[in-house]
């Protein structure tokens, strides 16, 4: 039976179902990502575009840097190594992950009911490494970064109304390497490009309404590749092949409804309550195929054939509060994310499960320029059993301990 690997989107972590990351600025990690209606600060140009005509002309720039902590996964139960007869029932363990990932936004001055803005973030992720059997045979190291840059633009078509939208350009690198009786070392690039909508109205200063697009996008990475067979999974053995590779991976398009009440509004004592829900259109990952620039063989059985995927459409409910304290802003989050990988082809790679989230978070206005923030987060995964009966790849067991910490520090200019 084949054993492949899963190579994931974007920097670093997991934080979302699948391997999107949404919180990348002070006020979105703050807010457990419930921050597109009454998204209002340099940020707004990558969380809701159409809010950047709102507040007032001057022009902003936020610079942060998150911390990210990924737990050491533990499974317990069995599974098939690649290429071999029977299945061991050792167990495994995945390695922590420790990340820093910078963010920059920028909105500028208004031009009469127009404004513009742009974004330099990375919106997904996936690192996990595995260095025992039986994970070590499908998932010794995957780990892949992106960047995306992402201009925007508004308008306002009346005091209540607006419009906004943008461009996204993605750059992707990964490293996939997987260790059995036959090993695989592959390392990529590739770019992508989409796009995102914005709709916000207001129709009274308390009351805010919004609703954000961002396209799909697929990744078409090309690299390098090694493989060898047969092999003792650590690359000693017999280089059978050195080429050229390649594999597509989708990054879901998502649709967020939200709506911000503001009570008290226009007073240094202001409270805000947003709530979003979320559309991830995961099922567009169909399956895994890798590709490579010459045949390979006998291989093609162990790294060559589609891998089913089949991840489906997941459901996403966001809440958060903003409390104004004169110069102090404080904030808290929670959000309920469902997992798109199903059972049926769940892999070592990404043991994913439905998450509960949790955030807190500030801001400090030092002066009419500078504001200071940060904020933490906790996204707790439920432990995950996997019935070997089910699983495509006879994975027969729980996997627990996965979770996620977000810290973030940084600064916004206006001026």
């Amino acid at each position: 039976m084949k054993r492949a690997l899963l190579l994931a989107t974007a920097a670093t972590a997991l934080t979302a179902g699948g391997y999107r990351i949404p919180e990348n600025s002070i006020n979105s990690l703050a807010l457990a990502a419930a921050y597109a209606a009454n998204a209002n600060g340099a940020d707004a140009t990558y969380y809701n575009p159409a809010n950047m005509v709102f507040g007032d002309a001057a022009q902003k720039a936020e610079a942060a840097l998150t911390y990210i902590g990924l737990t050491g996964v533990h499974f317990n139960g069995s599974a098939p190594q690649a290429g071999l007869v029977g299945t061991d029932t050792s167990g495994s363990d995945a390695e922590p992950e420790h990340f820093l990932v910078p963010t920059l936004h920028y909105v500028s001055p208004a031009f009469g009911d127009w404004r513009f803005g742009a974004s330099m973030l990375s919106p997904g992720g996936l690192s996990k490494r595995w260095n025992d059997q039986p994970a070590r045979s499908y998932a010794w190291e995957v780990t892949v970064q992106t960047i995306e840059f992402n201009p925007t633009v508004a308008y306002r078509i009346t005091p209540e109304l607006s419009v906004g939208g943008g461009l996204r350009a993605l750059y992707v690198q990964g490293v996939v390497k997987s260790g059995s009786i036959g090993s695989r070392d592959m390392a990529g690039d590739g770019f992508a490009f989409g796009y995102n909508l914005a709709l916000s109205y207001r129709p009274t200063p308390a009351l805010k309404l919004a609703a954000t697009y961002r396209s799909s996008v697929e990744f078409d990475i090309e690299g390098d590749a090694k493989l060898y067979f047969p092999d003792d999974g650590a690359y000693n053995g017999t280089l059978l092949y050195d080429v050229g590779g390649s594999v597509s991976l989708p990054l879901p398009a998502v649709l967020q409804v939200a709506a911000a009440y503001t009570f008290n509004e226009g007073t240094a004592h202001s409270t805000t309550v947003e709530f979003m829900y979320e559309k991830d259109y995961w099922s567009a990952f169909k399956d895994l195929d890798f590709d490579y620039d010459t045949d390979i063989g006998a291989l093609a059985m162990y790294f060559d054939d589609p891998i089913p995927k089949n991840w489906k459409d997941t459901n996403v409910f966001r809440l958060g509060v903003t409390q104004g304290l004169d110069e102090w802003t404080l904030m808290a989050g929670i959000a309920l994310d469902e997992t798109p990988v199903p059972e049926k082809t769940l892999n070592f790679e990404l043991p994913d499960a439905d998450a509960v989230i949790f955030s807190a978070g500030a801001r400090y206005r030092l002066d009419e320029a500078w504001n200071l923030g940060g904020g933490i987060l906790y996204d707790h995964k439920e432990d995950r059993r996997i019935d070997g009966a089910v699983n495509d790849n006879e994975i027969d067991g729980t996997f627990t301990n996965t979770a996620a910490i977000l810290v973030t520090l940084g600064a916004e200019y206006r001026f």
